[in-house]
């Protein structure tokens, strides 16, 4: 039986399929015959190895990277090259990334009402409205009127987080989020997702905040060389891992 098919049968709709997923960039195979199935309100992290294939896998999933084989089904629609299906895919997941992507001549409150006014057509009053009601939920709607430049790494990452949310995803991607961030700003940025992740949201986050995995993932994922090489729950990722890849890894990651 697919891990597709026995998300359904036990009476869980699946948020995201991928079936037989393989990507090339060149000759370089990046993406080995992925499965993974993501039900609703599930909390994956993803970790590995730098060039494992973490980042780019979540990526796939909104068509920032398109891939030449296998499937993608987000929310029941099939990702295909027809941008329709595409901006149809993107309406429902959002996504934060290592560097933030904070345009530097808006506003925080103008960075978090472009896609509400230009991509779902929202009146200015009330993209403002709800922009503000996501600042306010990151903790950081008193800083709306500033530049980006005037902000903390953590600051600015929250505002990414709140620029997501406003366009009210069903599944949040975070690639790397505290991985550009000084050591001090980075539990800043985690309380906000561990809020969100107690909240329900369908969560897929490449991280090596190994802390974070043990306290909000519902399933830890570990890449090497393009493949899922082992997955479980924390508990059991944690202390008992099967790969001795995995062991290794595992070893010095938490060596430090």
């Amino acid at each position: 039986m697919s891990e597709a098919t026995a998300s359904k049968d036990n009476g869980t709709e699946p948020m995201i399929e991928i079936q037989q997923l393989n990507k090339w960039y060149g000759d370089f195979h990046v993406l080995r015959d992925i499965d993974l199935t993501v039900k609703r309100g599930e909390r994956i992290v993803i970790c590995g190895p730098s060039g494992s294939g973490k980042s780019t896998l979540i990526r796939c999933i909104n068509h920032l990277e398109a891939h030449q084989q296998g499937d993608i089904l987000v929310g029941g629609v099939h990702m295909t090259q027809d941008i329709k299906r595409i901006e149809q895919i993107r309406r429902q997941v959002g996504m934060v990334f290592q560097h933030f992507n904070l345009f530097p001549h808006l506003t925080v409150l103008e960075n978090c009402c472009l896609a509400q006014v230009w991509v779902q057509r929202q009146p200015r009053r009330e993209a403002e409205k709800s922009a503000m009601k996501y600042l306010e939920r990151v903790q950081i709607a008193d800083q709306a009127k500033k530049y980006p430049g005037q902000l903390s790494g953590g600051q600015q990452q929250r505002v990414a987080i709140a620029r997501a949310l406003c366009m009210r995803p069903e599944v949040m991607l975070f690639d790397e989020p505290t991985s550009a961030l000084d050591p001090e700003m980075i539990k800043e940025v985690l309380d906000v997702m561990v809020e969100l992740a107690h909240e329900g949201m369908t969560m897929l986050c490449v991280t090596h905040e190994m802390g974070f995995a043990k306290t909000v993932a519902d399933r830890v994922i570990f890449m090497d060389q393009g493949q899922i090489i082992e997955q479980a729950p924390p508990e059991t990722f944690f202390n008992n891992p099967q790969s001795e890849r995995t062991q290794l890894f595992l070893s010095q990651i938490l060596g430090h």
